[in-house]
């Protein structure tokens, strides 16, 4: 199992832990944010395939913000497989 940690870009959330074994998500840890609404993405996607989960996540904004959790989620996965560059 791989641990990867992302620092997130323009939400409230500081911190996204990523534990991935075989291009799936075994679980994910994300510092800050809204608690109750990570804990629900947290059991939709725990188990997901990496590509499924970038495909369902991204883009998504929150409110006013051109970002939101969901999508700096698809954007860690994104930059783990060396797709996105900071």
């Amino acid at each position: 199992m791989e641990v990867y940690n992302y620092k997130p870009n323009g939400v409230c959330s500081r911190n996204i832990k990523l534990m991935i074994d075989d291009n799936k998500l075994i679980d994910i840890e994300v510092t800050g944010g809204c608690h109750g609404n990570l804990q629900g993405i947290r059991s939709l996607i725990k188990d997901m395939e990496l590509d499924t989960i970038k495909k369902k996540l991204s883009g998504i904004k929150c409110g006013y913000k051109n970002t939101s959790c969901p999508d700096q989620i698809a954007k860690a996965i994104l930059e783990y497989q060396g797709e996105l560059v900071k």
